[in-house]
């Protein structure tokens, strides 16, 4: 998932969805979920990975809702000079005839490497993205669905790319479920 769109993380009650949204607003549900309903035992799927996320959910709503709030910190003034790039510098490690081939491109090594990364990311961007989905649509199938009729052959229909024996597959279980399971199935858009 883009870096700039803020993650979501879904929730879930049994097999039934609760809400959708950031971890905060999230998480305040979850509490008032098991206020209301001492015996459930709600679920939370991070939305970019599929992967489940503990919450502490000590304190009142209030403090629940403080706690998972991300606080974007305040950009500092701007100085004179070329503005920050957001550039890191860090170790790379490559045998000396890789170090001698990117000096000699236009450029120098870091625009090289750069060129590389880009063309890298172009080539591959729908494979990833194709093979993120998958792995983030397991993660949640897995923890949501994992005991339920047709899991072993929806797997490999996942895995397979064939969405349409996917879709086949997961008839009976919970629309919830499946509705999860395939929107996180989904691409990312490049």
């Amino acid at each position: 998932m883009d870096h700039a769109t803020p993650t979501t993380y879904t929730a879930f009650v049994e097999t039934r969805r609760l809400i959708c949204g950031p971890l905060h607003e999230v998480a305040a549900a979850v509490l008032r979920a098991q206020q209301t309903q001492p015996d459930t035992h709600p679920l939370v799927l991070n939305d970019a990975t599929g992967q489940t996320v503990d919450l502490d959910l000590r304190g009142g709503e209030d403090g629940v809702a403080a706690r998972y709030t991300v606080v974007v910190p305040p950009q500092p003034p701007k100085g004179r000079g070329r503005p920050k790039l957001g550039v890191v510098a860090r170790e790379v490690t490559l045998l000396p005839e890789h170090w001698d081939w990117l000096a000699s491109q236009p450029g120098g090594a870091s625009v090289a490497l750069r060129k590389l990364v880009h063309d890298a990311r172009r080539q591959g961007g729908s494979h990833d993205r194709a093979r993120q989905a998958r792995d983030r649509a397991y993660n949640a199938m897995s923890t949501l669905a994992g005991d339920l009729a047709g899991f072993e052959e929806a797997s490999r229909a996942l895995f397979a790319g064939d969405h349409e024996r996917l879709t086949a597959q997961m008839l009976g279980w919970p629309h919830d479920v499946r509705a999860y399971v395939m929107q996180l199935a989904e691409p990312a858009p490049a």
